[in-house]
């Protein structure tokens, strides 16, 4: 089986790499010459555990392809995945100018039954769209070629999408068609091999299900914040609670977790898009815009509680920071919560170090030299005031708190992600500060 899939960032070249590694001959298609040929020399352009090492092998094996020009590979592959950035535009509706060229290019190219499906994340309503721009390139050609579209949204946790793609909990697609169903679970059935897993409805309920996922999964951890909050005041322990609340089984322990605030690539924009998309249908969503007004006040919660701590001035302050990616085993810093912090804290002056085990190539490219960039965690304390944990990475942890003593002018800690023991900071003179 051959197959295309148009955009070769963190959604395209994931799920491109998982099917060939199932044997389907696949083509990953970019705009961006300068990433293709990246990807031919086996340089992979983001980080995602595992991928550099199955991209190489199946580029071995002849199974992964990359080139620039989609019309090239459309008369050898059966299926087109749209795999491109939809990102929010001012107003926060998603931007669906990259889909709609590459449906564009599809009608001016097939000559045989192709099927388009969409694999970004889309707005409701985007296959009528995506359909009729295929019809609008079929027509000025004159021509009349049978083709289908489906929605197939993506369900990869960063730091785990090859597991997730490999392994998955559940396969959503959305067709209006008999073939092309019956073309999709051909394509997904190595994966069912351990059960059955797919899950086929209309075109809008597909589009609308993957909005819908992460928005509730961004409704629990700013429920779960504003819990924090409050348990902090009335003298509560947020982790007793929610211990309490976990071991419902209608509610489950997972995304229970308070933080210092969501971020990365989907939630954010997730969010905001199903916001617009309520508002242009005439329907307040009044809870997902609490948690968005939750989420962004949190990410500005530890630089209050340091402000606090020394009395609204932090003018000249040293001041560590221990990780800048939105969350562990990844570089993505899109929303994260690390850039509302550090740009807070330069401008009431501190002077700010930073170390991540991944991300420092990314936030220099944010950041330049705005901020010092540390070798090491412990390198990152030296002479500081305080230290705040914003991203909980493994080797973060279980610090030896007796050379952090003994590093730090001030013995600070403010922990983001509420993964240290107050007691043991304590026996070590320390001043701690958690969520909640």
């Amino acid at each position: 089986m051959d197959i295309a899939i148009v955009g070769s960032g963190y959604v395209g070249l994931v799920s491109g790499t998982c099917f060939a590694e199932m044997g389907i001959n696949v083509t990953c298609v970019d705009i961006d010459q300068t990433k293709i040929e990246r990807l031919r020399q086996g340089q992979i352009p983001i980080y995602e555990p595992g991928l550099d090492e199955l991209v190489k092998k199946n580029v071995e094996a002849g199974r992964l392809h990359f080139t620039t020009d989609l019309a090239e590979v459309l008369p050898q592959v059966e299926v087109v995945f749209s795999a491109v950035g939809t990102p929010p535009d001012e107003d926060g509706s998603a931007d669906l100018q990259y889909v709609l060229a590459v449906a564009k290019t599809f009608g001016q190219n097939i000559n045989k039954y192709t099927l388009l499906v969409t694999k970004s994340t889309v707005p409701v309503g985007t296959a009528k769209k995506v359909k009729e721009a295929i019809q609008a390139e079929l027509s000025k050609r004159g021509v009349e070629v049978p083709f289908d579209v489906a929605s197939n949204p993506e369900f990869l946790k960063e730091g785990a999408a090859i597991k997730d793609f490999m392994y998955p909990d559940r396969v959503v697609v959305g067709t209006e068609s008999e073939k092309a169903r019956k073309v999709m679970s051909r394509l997904y059935k190595p994966f069912m091999l351990s059960g059955e897993r797919m899950i086929f409805t209309d075109i809008p309920s597909a589009e609308m299900i993957k909005y819908a996922a992460n928005s509730m999964l961004a409704t629990r951890i700013s429920f779960m914040n504003d819990i924090a909050n409050l348990c902090e005041l009335v003298g509560a322990d947020v982790n007793m609670v929610r211990k309490g609340i976990g071991a419902d089984t209608r509610i489950g322990r997972k995304f229970l977790y308070p933080g210092c605030g969501y971020g990365g690539s989907c939630f954010p924009k997730d969010v905001k898009a199903l916001i617009k998309t309520a508002e242009q249908n005439g329907y307040p969503m009044e809870v997902l815009k609490a948690v968005e007004a939750v989420n962004e006040r949190q990410k500005g919660l530890l630089f209050d509680k340091l402000s606090r701590h020394y009395g609204g001035d932090l003018k000249g302050k040293k001041i560590a920071v221990w990780g800048l990616a939105f969350k562990p085993e990844t570089d993505d810093m899109r929303e994260a919560p690390s850039l509302v912090l550090i740009d807070r804290l330069l401008k009431a002056g501190a002077h700010v170090k930073v170390y991540d085990p991944i991300a420092m190539k990314e936030c220099r490219r944010r950041l330049g030299d705005a901020v010092e960039y540390a070798h090491d965690k412990y390198e990152a304390t030296i002479d500081t005031d305080a230290l705040l944990l914003v991203t909980e990475w493994n080797e973060f942890r279980i610090p030896s708190f007796a050379t952090l003593a003994r590093l730090m002018a001030q013995k600070v800690i403010l922990d983001g992600r509420n993964i240290y023991d107050r007691e043991e900071l304590a026996e070590h003179g320390f001043t701690y500060y958690k969520i909640g």
